[in-house]
């Protein structure tokens, strides 16, 4: 697994824990996975938001989204240390490099066969031009 791959995680705070003790909180993740080898390419903190549903009788909290490039054993050490944690309600953590590599196959495909419209556009308009100069040419 010497292959970096890429993941998306999503953490949400207790909204009752002050804004800089998610700041240390989301530190502390932060060195857990550059210690286990992986490195943080992105990190958002979303602020406070509405749940969608209640969690341990809370109506809201602090998300955090941090994207992670490594091997992914550091995603197991992360997730273990969150499972524990009595102050994130809940995480999720997506692999998102596949999916961005399809995405990009299909972007290019979109834009080669784009490529290809105009000129058949440009053809239409070349023999209706040809048969203007023929009308001309038989008129005269």
């Amino acid at each position: 697994m010497a292959d970096k791959r890429t993941y998306e995680m999503v953490f949400i705070v207790d909204p009752n824990v002050a804004d800089d003790e998610v700041m240390k909180l989301s530190e502390g993740v932060q060195k857990i996975i550059t210690g286990q080898g992986g490195s943080i390419t992105k990190t958002e903190m979303m602020g406070k938001r509405q749940l969608a549903y209640e969690i341990n009788h809370k109506k809201d909290g602090t998300y955090v989204l941090l994207e992670v490039e490594g091997s992914g054993k550091e995603i197991a050490e992360v997730e273990r240390r969150m499972r524990v944690n009595d102050q994130i309600l809940r995480y999720m953590t997506i692999r998102v490099d596949e999916d961005r590599r399809r995405a990009d196959k299909l972007k290019d495909r979109r834009a080669r066969k784009a490529a290809k419209q105009p000129g058949k556009g440009k053809s239409k308009s070349a023999a209706v031009d040809f048969d203007a100069d023929e009308d001309e040419a038989i008129a005269s």
